[in-house]
């Protein structure tokens, strides 16, 4: 399985705190690159969907990605976390829902599709991974079936925090019109290393297979 360095929909943390649940008005801070300081946040991690995971096919016929063979198509969404930034160690209890639609409603199925959770720092390393299964009940004549998934992440309070040092030269204020006014602090790369370093996502995504990681690419 392989990860993009940020959320699917979200390429920078300012952002990913004003849509994604994790996030909270008080505590470290939010940089996004390019710009400096944009927003706070507290040291629970921003959760979302992994990079071209959001999504599962499966066919009737093994090998085939003909649209007329699809027997079922799922999706995870509406991801979210529950989490006291408070806490040590920081414990994310997150939940996710499951919808899938088949193509053939005759008579009563139970599906179920596999999903992983993962824990990733920096943007691209990941340090957990934990695998759940959603159950899916088809009625006998239904083309729809949904199911919720969840998962837990723990993440070391200390490594979620910005170095005191660090935190104080990204906020350190700056004179109008100095010759640092206008420099970015993550042009620095000790800070912005520092920033990566104590950057935590929850991604959850269908473990999919190497022949469905390549379908949902050329969707």
């Amino acid at each position: 399985m392989h990860f993009r360095p940020r959320l699917m929909s979200v390429l920078a943390l300012g952002t990913a705190c004003a849509v994604l649940s994790g996030c909270s008005g008080k505590g470290e801070l939010v940089v996004d690159e390019g710009v400096g300081i944009t927003a706070i946040r507290s040291s629970c991690p921003a959760v979302g969907i992994a990079n071209a995971t959001g999504d599962i096919t499966t066919f009737r016929v093994p090998g085939s990605s003909d649209a007329r063979d699809i027997d079922l198509v799922g999706a995870i969404s509406d991801v979210r976390a529950a989490c006291d930034s408070n806490a040590s160690p920081v414990v994310s209890k997150v939940t996710f829902h499951v919808s899938a639609r088949r193509t053939d409603t005759r008579g009563a199925r139970d599906v179920n599709l596999p999903y992983f959770l993962t824990v990733m720092r920096g943007g691209n390393v990941v340090i957990a991974k934990s695998l759940g299964t959603a159950a899916l009940h088809f009625a006998d004549g239904q083309d729809r079936a949904e199911a919720d998934g969840q998962g837990t992440a723990t993440i070391d309070k200390a490594e979620a925090t910005l170095d005191r040092a660090i935190r104080d030269r990204i906020i350190r204020p700056r004179k109008s019109g100095g010759a640092d006014a206008a420099i970015d602090p993550l042009a620095d790369p000790t800070v912005l290393a520092a920033v990566n370093k104590a950057t935590f996502e929850v991604l959850v995504g269908f473990q999919l297979s190497e022949a469905q990681l390549g379908y949902n690419a050329t969707r």
